[in-house]
């Protein structure tokens, strides 16, 4: 499979992929499954939690968007982060956005995912073109070790996986909406 046109989007991984096909396909699967569960819900859904979390489906939107921003554009690509998250005080407040997904219209909330994962799209793509799952990021650790694109794509992974399970439970205390799979004409 090729990740060359930008209108290219794969849905799940392939049955017997390579190992970035594979990976690119579970990270899709798992962003189109997040988006299902965020689907079509007004400022009360997406502000709505679970007694005794904070968490909220709004908030899921706005820290998985910093997240893609965070590890595809910083991180993979070098790029520094641009609004709204250049103007957040991390060192003040490190869960602003979780706390200011609030006061965000739910438009603002899903064009912000959405544009972050667009973003990411593209950074990945042109990884892939230059160095396959083993192209290093522009980032560097704190004991000058650049992990690999594999390594930023696994960790995305993790990162979808443990917040469908919260968003999961919240989508189905709003409107009984359950699944784990989008339908197909999602």
């Amino acid at each position: 499979m090729s990740y060359d046109t930008e209108e290219q989007v794969v849905t799940e991984p392939p049955v017997a992929g390579d190992e970035i096909d594979t990976l690119i396909g579970c990270l899709e699967r798992n962003r189109r499954t997040f988006a299902w569960k965020c689907e079509g819900l007004d400022a009360a859904g997406l502000g709505a939690r679970l007694a005794p979390s904070t968490l909220t489906l709004g908030g899921l939107l706005k820290h998985l968007a910093l997240v893609e921003d965070e590890y595809f554009s910083r991180r993979l690509s070098g790029v520094e982060l641009g609004p709204p998250w250049d103007a957040a005080d991390w060192d003040a407040e490190p869960d602003w956005e979780w706390r200011s997904a609030a006061q965000d219209s739910p438009d603002e909330l899903y064009a912000l995912w959405a544009a972050a994962v667009a973003r990411s799209r593209v950074h990945v793509r042109k990884a892939v073109a230059e160095g396959g799952a083993g192209h290093l990021a522009a980032y560097t650790t704190a004991r000058g070790e650049s992990p690999s694109l594999r390594r930023l794509l696994v960790d995305m992974i993790e990162e979808y996986a443990r917040h469908l399970g919260q968003a999961d439970m919240i989508r189905e205390s709003i409107d009984g909406r359950v699944g784990e799979d989008p339908p197909a004409d999602f």
